[in-house]
Formats: C-alpha cells, structure tokens, sequence
C-alpha cells in the first residue's frame, strides 16, 4: 500500500500538478458522518486522505482539531472503530490512499504490531504518528515494511541536518513537511521562508516527494505552497466546514470545498476491485525491505531513560527546543559559576529549611520517631522555589526575555512569577480554569508580582490541560521563550533537570538528620506525589542508601475504586503522556483519563518517569490516601504541631503515620512537607461538610465566635 502512496505522487507529477492531501477526525461531527466525509474528498479530486485517531492530549493540534477530537471521543469513537471506519469507506468505494494520522499512546496500547497488521487489513496506507521519536519510528518502521504499509515522517523549520538525515531514510513514499513552528489552525498566509524551508529538506530527502501543511486553508495558499512542494495537505479549514455544516450535508461540503481548492480538476482512481486487488499484492510483497538505517542515538550527556520510562516523545516542532534546553542545562550543571550564583540566592528563598522531630504527632501515632522537613517555610510557602529560580537563571544563561509556567495548586506559578520578579523577565503562567477558581489566593499572588495568568478552558480545566497549553505556545515562541516545568514530568532533559533543582532537599535532610542523630541515616523518608517534583527530591539522594525505606503517597480522591482519583502509580499502567513514558491513568482505548483530587496540585493523570522506574525496580513504594484521609493529615498536622500544611503535603502527613504506626520506636520517619496551607485554608472549608463527617472533624460554628 505504500505503492499506491508513491504512484500518486508520481502521476501528480506526471500530470504537472500538485498532489492535495485533506484531514478529518474519524467520527467527527458524528460517527455517521465520517465515511461520507470520505467519499466527499475523494469526488471531489482529493490524491489523498489523512484520517485522525482521536486523541484525548492532542498537544501539536490548535483549537480546531483539539476540539475535533474532543467531539469524536464524546461520540465513543476508538481506535478499533476508527480501523472499521477505514474498512467501510473501502467497501463503500473509497480507494485513494488513507493514511492514519495521530498520537502514540492508542496505539501503544493497542499493541503497535498488531495495530499495523489489522490496519492493513482495514485498507490503510499508512501511519503518521505526531509525537513518535526515531529511536521508536525505527522500531516500528519494521512493523509497517512487514505489512507493507508507509510510515510518514514530519520534518519541522527546527529539524535538524541531523534529524533530517535520519527521517529522510525513514521515507518510503514522502516527507510531511510542518511549513511553521506552532500548532495546526488556518492562518491568513503562508510561511514566508518556505522556500528556504523546502530546499534544505530536499538536500536530505532528494527525490522523495515532500507534502507541506500547517495553516493552507484557500486555493492561493495551494497554489503557492505547491509551487515549491509536490503535494499540500489542507485539514483545519475543512473540520471547520464540514463541523458548522448541517446534518445530511457534509459529504456535499467536503466535495464543494475540494472542488474549489482543485477548481475543478479530477483524476482517475482506483475502482473497487482494482483497491482490492493492489491490497492483496501489497500483503503478499510486504516483506521486500530496502537498505535503511537500523539505529539512531543521539549524544546525550544524561540518560534519557530511567530503565522503560521516560525518552522524547513530541511533536518533531519540539525537538529543537529541547535540544537547546539539554545543551542550556549540561552547561550549566558543568559551570562552577552558575551553582555559585544559584546557592548564592539560598538565603533568598530561606535554605537550608530546617528538619526538627514532631513530637506530638510521633505521639499521636505511637511508633517510628516523626521528623518534618519545612520546605513550606521556604519563600513563596512550598519547594517549588528552589526549581523555579535555577531555571529562571538557565533561562538568562539562553537570552530568553520570557518565561511561561503551568501550574495546579498555584505554588509553581507563584514561585515562577517570583523569580521572574527578582531577575526582570516577562512571566505568563497557564492555569486550569477549575484551578483558577480553587485556587484564588495564589493567582491573586502571581498577578502582584506582575505575572500574566491565562486560565485555560478546555479539557478538565486542571493541571493537565494547563500542561499542553504551555507546551503549545512554547513551540510556537521558542526563540524568545524559555518554559519552565514545574515538576519531574515531560520529555527529557525535564525529569533529570528538575530533580537535580529539588535535590537539594533529600541532601540537606540526609546531612542535617546525620548531624543530629550520630551520622545515621533515616529509616524512612515520606513524600506525596503528584507530578514527583517534590517526591523525587526528597528521594533521589537517599536512592543508593537501601537501608532507607521511600514511600510516596498519591491522591486517592474518593478512592482508587472509583473513577475520581489521581493516583497513577497505584491504579495506571504504562503509556505516553505529555511526551513522557511513564504511568498513565487511561482507558482500554489509551485515552487518557480525567482526574481528581481535594489538591489542585496532585489533580494530574502521569507522573514522573524516575518515579515509574523507582516502582518497577520496587526501590520505592506507592499508597493513596482519599480526599478524607488527606484532610485529616491536614487536621492532624495543624493541631498536633501547629502547622497548616499544603493539602498535598497533607497526603503525606496521613501516609507516614499509617507507616510510622507500623515501626518501632527506635525508628525515624521524615515527612517532606512540601508546601503551607494558607493556600487551601478556602478548599478545606467547601469540603468540610462532605468529609468532616468521614474523620469525626466539625468546624462550624453554632454561636457567632465573637460573642
């Protein structure tokens, strides 16, 4: 079936003209519409046909296609379903190429072998998978060469020689060149550097015909892309079209809209038994394989990896930004200067906290010692201040002029904000809507300190979502804009890099609590989890110290039973997620799911892939505590010690005396308490009255208190 791809670019050039290739989300509007859609294209001229898996994290897609796939996965659709849709177009006439077009996690999950293999039996040509890197194209490439199939690479203005080198012998039919950094969306006119764009992928890619996309939406934008390219791939304008067009309609748009793009113009296609035929034959030959490359390892200073987990799966777009970001942060880790200059500002953000004994609540729980480690009383109230301004400083080490954040519970905003404060640079923070308005304590914060706070609207409205905004308009501004992640997630270097930052606090708990105790180390070290920012911190020092027992505790929600919880290493399996392989809350399907959490700053379905491989080595444990469990941490630690903490940290206050209960007395336990309450004194007070009831704690008031 790749010999279909490639003889339509070749009669195109035959025939003197450009080649166009239309996208539709499967089961967009409806599930009905999708194969009349199909037909539409292919009457009206279309040379080829992307089709969309649905996708529930689509983070090189912009507003139209992101709600095209919301659409589809609320009218049910699968990735089995989208391969039966393949099969009834086939059956119904449809014989231009199809080419399926998405996300890795689906089809991981699917299984990618035999996704390939009944995918070509459905009747598709091939495969762009948006966010696969190449050490995994290469793998799966060999799966798509054994069914004869086509795996399409994605080449970007910020690909490099290097890349391209490599994607270019990945091609076996084209080369989907993205003309524009950004996300998909129509645009008013084409890129202006095309041109130079196009020659220098043809140095690479030779005689490999090249389809250019990303913003054509009118016949002059076809006729101008396509003076320099072989084919033009037109998708957003057309899910606008055929979503705003009435019911029973959507075929006559399709075509109308092609027809107007092509003015008229038709080509010969394939009958149905002249498909049918080409697709036996192409099964039969599959296993013929032309010389290609066999491995890919580019140099990285760090491993990628954390055993299975972790790597770079994004958009090709983001590549480069994360190549400048690793060679930013090798740099920098390796300059005497720059940990000077950061240790320089530890009396800024108040270091080192301190580490004293909870001897009320070690006798509350009567077993282990319970020791607190205060990174609340760092400046701006949580951990997240020791990351925020180290990269805050590698952004000034890159010249970047603006710095963007997402942030759930707000700590990371604020600390973001306050660091971009001290040092005179632009901030903008991406915050879910539902975090916002939680939340609103903390974004009156950042905004004090001249922070721009964007509440993000789609999706869950949580942390999630914020997450993929910022990843979207990160790629869309990489030359002036640095993002600094705020936890231990995404692609790498981001897992290695925010780790190194919080390490700082498992070295200082270890040298502190050695001071005090006769050199020992702890028996135990607590941390709540929700990204691993914290978690990692706190465990990455004592990693090689096996005497010492590293429990995270993860928001439970309403309980682990139930569809309303974030804990990702208790109830996830692997996947990919946010550019990361790591634990996943998903479906069956690899969509991912929706969480929650009393704490806005665990409300996240992935995690951090050190976390991930702590838990398949069994290095570290994992528990969930529920919304109830974690309130009565929060009550236990402000009336035992007099410390209001952070509801996330409240779920680690609940996990270690569930653990302190079960050592001796001769046993230390130290709790990381991440972050302070202040922020979350309002979220306590609306849950109350559902879960005070749960732990026996009523704080209202019968009388007027000030009487």
């Amino acid at each position: 079936m790749s010999e279909q791809l490639r003889q339509t670019f070749a009669n195109a050039k035959k025939e003197n003209r450009n080649a166009l290739v239309t996208f539709m989300t499967a089961g967009y509007p409806t599930v009905k519409d999708t194969v009349p859609i199909l037909k539409g294209f292919q009457d009206g001229g279309v040379d080829i046909i992307e089709l969309g898996m649905p996708f529930s994290d689509p983070i090189a897609d912009g507003p139209t296609i992101q709600l095209s796939n919301t659409v589809a996965l609320q009218n049910g659709v699968t990735l089995p379903q989208t391969l039966e849709m393949v099969s009834q177009a086939r059956n119904e006439g449809v014989t231009v190429p199809i080419i399926l077009m998405g996300y890795y996690n689906p089809i991981l999950n699917y299984g990618e072998e035999r996704f390939i293999q009944d995918a070509a039996k459905a009747g598709a040509n091939g495969f762009i998978i948006v966010d696969l890197p190449p050490e995994e194209a290469l793998k799966v490439r060999n799966y798509v060469n054994d069914n004869g199939l086509s795996l399409i690479p994605l080449v970007a203005p910020s690909t490099t020689d290097e890349r391209l080198e490599l994607l270019s012998h990945i091609a076996d039919s084209f080369v989907y060149v993205v003309s524009r950094m950004g996300t998909t969306g129509v645009q008013s006119s084409v890129a202006s550097d095309l041109d130079e764009l196009i020659s220098r992928v043809r140095k690479y890619t030779k005689d490999t015909p090249l389809a250019v996309g990303f913003g054509v939406s009118t016949r002059e934008h076809f006729q101008s892309v396509g003076s320099v390219a072989d084919g033009v791939v037109i998708g957003s304008k057309i899910v606008t079209l055929c979503g705003d067009a009435p019911e029973g309609k959507r075929y006559d748009v399709a075509k109308e809209y092609v027809e107007g793009i092509l003015n008229g113009a038709k080509h010969k296609v394939l009958s149905k038994d002249e498909f049918f035929a080409f697709q036996k034959e192409s099964l039969k030959s599959a296993n013929v394989k032309k010389e290609i490359l066999d491995e890919f390892d580019e140099n990285h200073k760090h491993p990628i990896r954390f055993g299975d987990f972790g790597g770079q799966y994004v958009p090709e777009a983001l590549h480069a930004c994360l190549r400048e970001l690793e060679k930013g942060f090798d740099e920098a880790v390796a300059d005497p200067t720059f940990w000077e200059d950061f240790k320089s500002l530890y009396s800024y953000i108040g270091r080192p906290s301190s580490l004293h004994k909870a001897e009320r609540l070690t006798e509350h729980c009567q077993g282990a010692q319970i020791w607190l480690k205060r990174e609340d009383l760092n400046h701006t109230g949580s951990h997240k201040i020791n990351n925020a301004l180290a990269q805050v400083l590698l952004a000034k080490r890159l010249g970047k002029k603006n710095v963007i954040a997402e942030t759930g519970a707000g700590q990371h905003g604020v600390a973001t904000a306050t660091a971009c404060a001290k040092f005179g640079l632009t901030c903008t923070v991406f915050m879910g809507a539902e975090d916002v308005r939680r939340q609103a304590l903390n974004v009156f914060r950042m905004r004090i300190l001249g922070a721009k706070v964007i509440a993000v609207t789609n999706g869950t409205k949580t942390l999630r979502d914020a997450t993929s905004e910022a990843f979207r308009f990160w790629v869309t501004n990489l030359k002036t804009t640095y993002y600094v992640v705020g936890s231990a997630i995404g692609p790498h270097p981001y897992p290695t890099l925010v780790r190194t930052f919080q390490s700082v606090i498992g070295k200082e708990t270890k040298e502190q609590f050695a001071a005090m105790n006769n050199g020992k180390l702890p028996d135990a070290v607590v941390a709540c989890v929700g990204g691993g920012s914290n978690s990692t911190g706190m465990f990455s020092p004592f990693e090689h110290d096996t005497s010492v027992k590293l429990l995270g505790v993860e928001a439970g929600g309403d309980g682990v039973d139930t569809k309303f919880h974030s804990a990702t290493l208790t109830a996830g399996r692997p996947g990919v997620f946010h550019g990361v392989k790591t634990y996943v809350l998903q479906d069956s399907d690899g969509q991912v799911h929706d969480t929650h959490s009393v704490s806005a700053g665990l409300d996240y379905p992935g995690v951090g892939p050190e976390l991930a491989y702590w838990k398949s080595t069994g290095r570290a444990q994992f528990i969930a505590a529920t919304d109830a469990q974690a309130l009565l941490g929060f009550k236990l630690l402000s009336q035992l010690e007099g410390i209001i903490p952070a509801l996330e940290s409240s779920h680690a206050v609940y996990g270690a005396c569930e653990l302190a209960k079960t050592m001796k007395p001769d046993q230390h336990l130290v709790i990381n308490i991440s972050g302070r309450g202040d922020k979350d004194v309002q979220s306590v007070a609306e849950v109350l009255p559902k879960l005070g009831p749960k732990i026996g704690w009523d704080l209202r008031f019968e009388e007027d208190p000030s009487a």
